[in-house]
């Protein structure tokens, strides 16, 4: 077992022994109300039979029934009703308030509140049949203020403990990514390290051919393949770095990296650019928006498999920036607009499918953009937007 497979073993336990504790915390806490609630209707019980007693022709001591009584229930509100469940009425018609206890003023002085709260007891618990002197009445009860508030107590626990799941499948999410971040950063300053040695000695082996009277032609075009080289080497040493932004111009950016990408494609890519005739200014770090759109374009002209229409677009607005890139390929479904930029993902044969989610974090991270998937139809093609606000424009 590695390191991975003994984190995420480690990640599951925890999680379930978790979910065990929450569900043992329920069951007890479930067991624990029933037990007060039988408790409840004891007292209630016994406070019924200290009524019938004290109603009884049979009892000899009336003050210890009453006591008794007044003892037993000091918290659980009750009404006593006639045998048709209707409220026992005094001499006027009112509702008898010797019949209630525990029930506050408002209720008891309100007709209308004390039926619906009447209604409310019904529906808590079953009522007690009390037998007095030949005329039955029904005890009914709700619950205690200690039981109403403990009653929310398993939410509580459940809420907690849920939130203490989330917490840690949060940890060990973004602990994943830290790692995976620091494995893609360390990947890419080592290749930019060890492009750096060949590339010093093409540039001494370059120096050379002048001397020799190469073709002018050929040395150029080798200066330009060493400049390119270059600029790849510093976008692998910024990865990883917070790399410095420049006010420039992204139309002239965009312009650049459009021509530069069209000279080195297949002929039978047909390009296109749409772009203002004035200078639009943004925070950017010239060298990986050129690797964005490069990233962009190339996963374009695979999705078209070489051949097609792929044209580049700018527009802006008061505060923001907008460039499309589109292309006529296979497209994709709407499930997968976001999932293509997760590191690793690729549908392609070859391929780490790490292009997209690099473009995503120099637009999102080092840029604070905004990159994604605009629209897309299978067969017809497929138009990714990135969104950078203009220099001087607040969020």
């Amino acid at each position: 077992m590695n390191f991975s497979d003994e984190r995420n073993f480690s990640s599951y336990f925890i999680i379930i022994a978790v979910v065990v504790i929450t569900a043992l915390v329920l069951w007890s806490t479930s067991l624990f109300l029933q037990r007060l609630k039988d408790d409840e209707r004891t007292k209630i019980e016994i406070w019924a039979q200290s009524q019938k007693a004290l109603n009884s022709e049979q009892s000899d001591d009336y003050l210890e029934l009453s006591i008794l009584i007044g003892s037993t229930n000091r918290s659980i509100p009750i009404i006593i009703t006639d045998s048709k469940g209707d409220f026992i009425r005094d001499s006027i018609g009112k509702p008898d308030p010797s019949y209630f206890q525990n029930l506050s003023e408002t209720v008891i002085n309100n007709e209308r509140k004390l039926k619906s709260y009447l209604d409310k007891l019904k529906s808590e618990n079953k009522p007690i049949e009390l037998d007095l002197k030949g005329t039955v009445q029904y005890i009914y009860y709700g619950h205690s203020d200690i039981l109403n508030k403990l009653k929310y107590y398993p939410i509580a626990i459940a809420l907690i403990l849920f939130l203490l799941i989330g917490v840690i499948y949060f940890f060990f999410t973004t602990s994943k990514a830290s790692e995976q971040n620091k494995l893609w950063a360390g990947m890419a300053k080592e290749t930019a390290h060890q492009i750096g040695t060949p590339l010093s000695s093409l540039v001494g082996w370059n120096e050379i051919l002048k001397v020799e009277n190469v073709n002018p032609e050929y040395i150029i075009e080798i200066e330009k393949d060493i400049s390119r080289l270059k600029v790849i080497t510093e976008r692998f040493s910024k990865i990883g770095s917070i790399p410095n932004l420049e006010e420039v111009d992204i139309v002239q950016e965009t312009r650049d990296a459009y021509t530069y990408l069209q000279s080195r494609s297949s002929k039978l890519i047909n390009f296109s650019l749409d772009l203002p005739e004035k200078p639009i200014y943004v925070s950017l770090n010239s060298q990986l928006y050129s690797w964005t759109i490069e990233n962009l374009v190339k996963n374009a002209i695979d999705a078209m498999r070489g051949k097609g229409d792929l044209k580049i677009d700018l527009t802006d607005d008061a505060k923001r920036v907008f460039i499309h890139i589109k292309d006529s390929g296979k497209g994709m479904p709407k499930g997968k607009f976001t999932k293509i930029f997760e590191p690793g993902y690729t549908s392609k044969s070859r391929g780490w499918g790490l292009g997209l989610s690099l473009a995503k974090r120099i637009i999102e991270e080092y840029h604070l953009g905004r990159i994604k998937v605009l629209r897309s139809e299978i067969d017809k093609g497929t138009t990714f937007q990135i969104t950078l606000r203009k220099s001087g424009a607040k969020a």
